[in-house]
């Protein structure tokens, strides 16, 4: 991995990171130094800004915070953690740090999969778990504006009440923030037909890299005045603002009822052909996922759903139109189904049995990681006509690299989340692991797809960043960078 240095930012010796499972931060609180102690200028700095208790710096407290869940993903030790309750606090910090150059990496609930919250040394960093007030819900503008710690889960049951709906649902949505969500620009199972975060964030509150809070975007419905500021904060991880206030637009919370569609396919490449015959006959499905039987595996023995494990993969789409149109719409996804080669698929209105599948598939990355291996996820996104092929082809690349390679994804926009398990502790399992998952972003690029499509670029995509896009555009992204963070203070080493 690269040195911090190449950033500019001092470097020390880094941690190498072993994930576990989803860390649980403390309340825990740093005492202030006694008498006669040295502290570094930052913590002086801190002190003199912020109340004691927002300032963490006992490392049995602040090792809940220094990394997300990506696997083997390196992060170094904070100078301090920071835990702000409001955006006075978050642009106090801010303007500490940029005084001295000290590293900002802001943090929100730490259930990235790319280590784009990961710690580097030295740094402050920047937890916004403690902001969860949803400030306002606007029934009739259909918008809410809620803090970054708001978790996702909590935002749409808080809508709910008043019969709106927030679409964007990574399958983290019980756990991730709503300020992570517009880090990453995050996705989930809704996204093929409704879209993802970037497409609901109305306007943000931010605090730039010199502590100046700014408002961007707009309350309103339409607005082209100057460029879309709040669009290009939006997915990225933390590199030009701190997020501290997110409005989001709401839809109306739906009603016809909805019709699954199973499909057990034999083969990862009959379920690419079902994915491209859905496609090619213009069905747009609400949802549509694919879970193959590794991840299901884990998943019953973990929770003993009774689930059928024998398939290769299962196909899981759901209709949300009104009848009589929903019911044609998932007799044609059945159909095409069928004309794949599922030795068997059904259509059903049960909820209860549809909902289980659903929490299947929520389940899968947990259920791998319960069984105690190490879990590599990519996140790359292909065009639906290519899936079939890049399933092969990840098969493949398995079986070159003796590794076992699990998928899951969101098989209506081509959005696939393949997981390479490896033993913790085998040093030559994790190496051949690293090597698949860099040929299987290369393989991504070769198919014309994108190396993330919603788990951002964080430490793990850099490389494969820089060559989908070229230097050129990468030039440009690090003129943006340079505009909004001149000092190259926030979440340094990541994106760009």
């Amino acid at each position: 991995m690269r040195s911090r240095d190449e950033d500019g930012v001092m470097s020390a010796d880094p941690i190498i990171a072993t994930p576990g499972h989803r860390a649980q931060p403390s309340t825990g609180e740093s005492a202030a130094a006694g008498p006669g102690s040295t502290e570094p200028p930052i913590l002086v700095a801190l002190r003199e800004v912020l109340p004691a208790d927002r300032i963490l710096t006992d490392p049995g407290v602040t090792a809940a915070y220094v990394h997300d869940e990506a696997e083997w993903a390196e992060y170094g030790q904070p100078a301090a953690v920071v835990r702000a309750r409001s955006t006075a606090e978050v642009a106090a910090t801010v303007t500490a740090c940029a005084g001295l150059g000290v590293p900002v990496v802001a943090r929100g609930a730490g259930t990235g999969l790319s280590g784009g919250a990961n710690a580097v040394a030295g740094c402050v960093l920047l937890s916004l778990e403690a902001m969860r007030e949803i400030v306002e819900i606007d029934a009739g503008e259909r918008l809410a504006v809620v803090q970054p710690g708001v978790v996702n889960d909590e935002l749409r049951a808080a809508v709910a009440e008043h019969g709106l709906w927030y679409p964007p649902d990574p399958a983290s949505a019980p756990w991730s923030t709503i300020g992570g969500n517009v880090a990453t620009n995050a996705g989930g199972l809704c996204c093929v037909k409704y879209g993802v975060t970037r497409d609901y964030v109305l306007a943000l509150e931010v605090v730039t890299a010199s502590g100046e809070v700014l408002r961007l975007g707009r309350r309103t419905a339409k607005g082209v005045s100057g460029y879309d500021l709040a669009g290009l904060v939006v997915g990225s991880e933390g590199t030009l603002a701190v997020v501290t206030e997110v409005t989001v637009r709401l839809r109306p919370a739906r009603t016809a009822p909805t019709r699954t569609v199973v499909g057990f396919f034999d083969t990862l490449a009959a379920v690419g052909e079902a994915v491209a015959g859905v496609t090619e006959r213009g069905l747009q499905p609400a949802i549509f996922e694919l879970i193959d039987r590794h991840c299901l595996r884990a998943v019953e023995e973990w929770k003993r759903m009774d689930l059928s494990t024998d398939a290769a993969a299962l196909l899981l789409a759901q209709t949300d139109l009104p009848d009589p149109a929903g019911a044609d719409e998932a007799d044609a996804i059945l159909a095409e189904f069928v004309r794949a080669g599922a030795r068997d698929a059904i259509a059903s209105t049960d909820e209860a049995e549809a909902q289980a599948l659903f929490d299947a598939r929520r389940l899968a990355y947990p259920a791998l990681e319960q069984r105690g291996d190490a879990v590599l996820t990519e996140d790359v996104c292909l065009p639906r006509g290519k899936l079939a092929a890049m399933l092969a082809r990840i098969e493949a690349i398995g079986t070159e690299h003796n590794v076992l390679i699990a998928n899951i994804a969101h098989a209506g926009d081509g959005n696939l989340h393949p997981l390479m398990i490896t033993p913790h502790g085998d040093a030559d399992a994790r190496r051949r692991a690293q090597a698949a998952f860099e040929e299987i972003v290369d393989a991504a690029i070769d198919f014309g797809g994108t190396v993330t499509g919603e788990h951002g670029v964080g430490l793990l995509k850099r490389r494969g960043m820089e060559r989908e896009l070229g230097p050129s555009v990468v030039a440009l992204q690090r003129a943006v960078k340079a505009a909004w963070d001149p000092h190259g203070i926030l979440n340094p080493g990541k994106f760009v």
